[in-house]
């Protein structure tokens, strides 16, 4: 990006973008490559995403991705395409194409793809690895809407919700079949052992925010490893198996994961605070949605951390026991601020963006690095 572009594109960031869909990760998800329509008169967004501010487009760090790497995208999608398909159960690609084709934004398998071609890899695999990230990032998505209840991803009624949890599970279970038989078409052991630990470690991360998540005594040591485990696992092996299928060496296929896990660090956190500063016409969900599902996020911890007696027994009720009335949201968000709670994990997302793009450094001077270091300061723009 050159110097002029660079300077808009950064006041574009300073102005805000807009948060995304509901649950998880995805409030990000949307801010990727859309505006706010709540922002200044001479920023908007065109029919192609395209953020304009001072009357100049700049494409997003997501956006420009997207079109850096469309050919692969597009055999990625065919290929998606292709295996959610079932010939004895309609109703998998039914409830796979609802999520998949909801709009999300594909920035998992994308990460994949610009890794691979960021270390010079020119096979096949690469497309493989790529739907193999999405499907595990699918599967994920429909049983994390059943453990949380949720009925809104997206903006849109969830799977769930629209058929029932017995079908979310299931098709779950079917994606997570797929992208094991995917995976292992690359014929790469390597690759196999990574996209299957990170499987079992997301697994793992959602048990254990399962156990932490009403519970005080969760430290920000516990919070880490919830988000290494539910969001962070996969950022780091879509970036680490990129490396690997392209045959790079051990130090830039170590920057790559310490990229993806940096990078997903520091979108959790930024999506934490987005569910105390947003509104439901742009993150596709209701302000405080983690706070009334009783989720101790990282916020949420620090102002724990610093409250008295009196605050104390208010986090006990609403977050422990659950018993909450009008106006405890509007309390809570009082007690982050004053304890300069929401500062302090702003900070922390900030902090895990800028370890993102110092990883990038060891790799090969490429246009995809620039825009993965852009897109590691994409992440946190909307907090800053």
């Amino acid at each position: 990006m050159d110097v002029q572009h660079k300077a808009v594109y950064t006041l574009a960031l300073k102005q805000g973008l807009s948060e995304g869909d509901g649950g998880g990760v995805g409030r990000l998800e949307q801010e990727l490559h859309t505006a706010s329509d709540a922002a200044p008169a001479r920023k908007s967004r065109d029919p192609w995403g395209m953020v304009m501010s001072l009357d100049t487009a700049v494409k997003t760090p997501h956006d420009q991705l997207a079109e850096m790497l469309a050919a692969d995208m597009a055999a990625v999608n065919a290929l998606i395409r292709d295996r959610m398909a079932s010939e004895h159960a309609p109703r998998i690609p039914e409830v796979t194409a609802h999520l998949i084709e909801a709009g999300g934004k594909r920035l998992r398998p994308m990460l994949t793809l610009a890794a691979a071609r960021l270390c010079g890899y020119a096979g096949p695999y690469h497309v493989h690895l790529a739907a193999t990230v999405e499907f595990i990032h699918t599967a994920t998505l429909l049983h994390d809407d059943v453990v949380d209840e949720s009925t809104q991803r997206r903006g849109r009624p969830t799977a769930n919700l629209l058929w029932d949890n017995k079908s979310s599970v299931l098709v779950g279970d079917y994606l997570f079949a797929r992208s094991f038989q995917l995976m292992t078409e690359s014929g790469n052991m390597r690759v196999l052992g990574i996209l299957a630990n990170a499987s079992a470690t997301i697994a793992e991360g959602e048990v254990l925010q399962l156990t932490a998540a009403q519970d005080l005594a969760t430290d920000e040591a516990i919070y880490l490893k919830v988000v290494r485990g539910k969001t962070a696992a996969l950022f780091s092996a879509a970036t680490e198996v990129g490396g690997v299928i392209s045959g790079a060496d051990e130090a830039q296929v170590r920057a790559l994961f310490d990229y993806g896990d940096a990078l997903g660090i520091a979108f959790q956190i930024a999506d934490d605070l987005l569910d105390y500063g947003g509104t439901s016409a742009v993150i596709g969900k209701n302000t405080g949605d983690d706070f009334r599902e009783r989720k101790l996020t990282l916020p949420v911890i620090k102002a724990v951390a610093r409250a008295g007696a009196e605050e104390r027994a208010f986090w006990i009720r609403v977050i422990e026991k659950g018993r909450q009335g009008d106006g405890d949201l509007e309390r809570a968000i009082a007690l982050m601020q004053r304890h300069g709670a929401m500062e302090a994990a702003r900070n922390d997302a900030l902090m895990w963006s800028a370890k993102a793009r110092d990883a990038l450094q060891g790799l090969p001077d490429h246009p995809l690095r620039d825009v993965l270091g852009e897109l590691a300061d994409f992440v946190v723009s909307r907090i800053r």
